[in-house]
């Protein structure tokens, strides 16, 4: 197969990510708007297609195919991603592999010494994405160590990370290809029933993030920096998709949405009688330099819920994530009565089970953040508890990063071994195989949960309500009032046989 001459067409994939209702795959939509009206592209994705390899394949047998292009992030993605990649280059020699997202450039050597993978887009690829391919079709004779992120083997067979680019102005940026995109998967199939409406788009709205939390997979690939869309901007694509496919709710999911507070209170003013909910990502030390006024403004314009990482309430454990700016133990618990008193749900994410100097330190700090979460209960049951297991970031050099690697913990050294099953829930921050978190000390922590799922469900999974919330609450009732939370197997029959959702591991509960 691998002799016949190649054309210079390109399949541009979105492995599966979760087998449930699925948000539209903005990422790869972008990346073909860096080279739309440029080359000849399809888009392919894995959440959509029943064998998405068989669409591969049939388009690479042709012919007309050389560039097989993915995004990958750790976790489910991997398990297409690693083995397309691999049986593309043994079927068709000639074909480039290039792949994007934060596992490629998190685990690049791993990527790179794989022998499959040839190229890495690391970070944006609006301008990386094309000039490579110019390079590569003898278009263009730059060389490629002078194209911004971009990550490659040279002659030498030495791995060469090119010079990061400043982020772009993202009002600049080509337009998403949507009605292209269209002709492969309808796009209202990706409008879902959720929480906070029927008909639930979801958007990116900025790049980046101004922080370096030492826990955070987007600190290396950004590197503090945020660019963002225009209020106008935003408001012109969700005002095309409420007259088009009548959209009632948004998602967007920036790594920091409330980065700016002009921005989000325009948003907020362009949207106000348009009967939008929307969902969106910040920081607590960020959104409690918002005034009241500004929150009941932001509420009366549809937000409904923000996702805020807490990580913890203990301050001496916030010092050694890096979190950076001005959080402490005490400004949640006022921001989250704030929160009450404006009715916008908190959704606050915790990190357990980060590396301490002895065993004993680990699990204080563990039972230390249970009983700070109850704390934030009895301040507003109405806000959400995501709660994480910390999984290691190679964000190398930091404090952090010593600390784990000189606790005994190690990432894969080959690209098979990422999808072998001890390795393959990595990064749901479920089961990160590290070393000093004790089998005794992740039982409490996912016993706590259940507890705590019984007692105060999620908002967003909208089918439990009514009897089967009572039901639950009665059940779990006393397990929180008294701190029981050893063999919660009731409430774990409950949740299966109503399929409770987790959105931390598959997002809102949508139909």
């Amino acid at each position: 197969m691998g002799n016949k001459l190649m054309g210079n067409k390109i399949i541009i994939f979105n492995p599966r990510s979760a087998n449930a209702k699925h948000r539209l795959p903005n990422t790869i939509i972008q990346v073909g708007a860096a080279i739309h009206g440029k080359y000849e592209y399809i888009l392919v994705d894995g959440n959509k297609e029943n064998n998405p390899w068989d669409v591969i394949f049939k388009h690479f047998s042709t012919g007309e195919f050389k560039y097989f292009c993915l995004t990958a992030m750790p976790g489910p993605q991997l398990k297409q991603a690693i083995p397309y990649a691999k049986k593309i280059k043994e079927l068709f020699p000639e074909s480039i592999n290039i792949w994007g997202g934060y596992f490629a450039s998190n685990q690049y050597k791993v990527c790179m010494n794989s022998g499959y993978v040839d190229y890495i887009i690391n970070g944006p690829g609006d301008n990386t994405f094309p000039k490579l391919l110019d390079v590569l079709e003898n278009k263009s004779d730059e060389k490629l160590s002078l194209i911004r992120n971009l990550i490659f083997k040279n002659d030498a067979g030495e791995i060469i990370q090119t010079v990061k680019e400043a982020l772009l102005d993202q009002d600049s940026l080509p337009p998403y290809p949507y009605e292209y995109f269209n002709t492969f998967y309808p796009l209202e199939s990706y409008l879902a029933k959720t929480f906070m409406g029927r008909k639930t788009f979801a958007y990116h709205s900025s790049m980046g993030c101004p922080f370096t939390c030492s826990f955070c997979a987007v600190v290396p690939i950004y590197n503090a920096k945020w660019k963002a869309k225009a209020a106008t901007t935003i408001y012109k694509d969700v005002s095309f998709f409420k007259e088009k496919y009548n959209i009632d709710a948004v998602e967007f999911h920036d790594n920091n949405f409330f980065t700016s507070k002009k921005r989000v209170l325009e948003f907020s003013n362009l949207v106000l009688n348009d009967n939008i909910q929307w969902w969106g990502e910040g920081r607590i030390d960020t959104i409690n330099k918002y005034s009241d006024d500004d929150l009941k403004l932001m509420r009366k314009a549809g937000c409904r819920m923000m996702f805020l990482g807490a990580e913890t309430g203990n301050d001496e454990v916030l010092k050694q994530m890096n979190k950076g700016g001005t959080q402490s133990g005490q400004m949640i618990k006022d921001f989250v009565l704030r929160m009450k008193n404006v009715d916008i749900i908190p959704e606050l994410s915790f990190v357990l089970g980060l590396p301490g100097p002895d065993e004993k330190k680990v699990y204080e700090q563990i039972l230390w953040d249970i009983n700070f979460i109850r704390e934030i209960k009895a301040i507003n049951p109405h806000a959400e508890i995501i709660i994480y297991l910390y999984s290691p970031v190679p964000t190398e050099g930091s404090e952090l990063y010593q600390q784990i690697i000189d606790a005994g913990f190690s990432f894969p050294e080959t690209l098979e071994e990422w999808i072998e099953p001890s390795w393959e829930k990595f990064d749901l921050r479920k089961n990160p195989l590290t070393p000093w978190l004790k089998p005794y000390m992740i039982d409490k922590i996912q016993n706590f949960e259940t507890v705590l799922n019984g007692y105060y469900p999620t908002t967003s999974d909208f089918r439990i309500k009514g009897y089967k919330k009572w039901i639950l609450k009665t059940v779990s009732g006393y397990r929180f009032k008294y701190g029981w939370y050893k063999f919660p197997y009731e409430i774990k029959v409950l949740h299966k046989i109503w399929k409770y959702r987790q959105p931390e591991i598959e997002g809102f509960y949508s139909e």
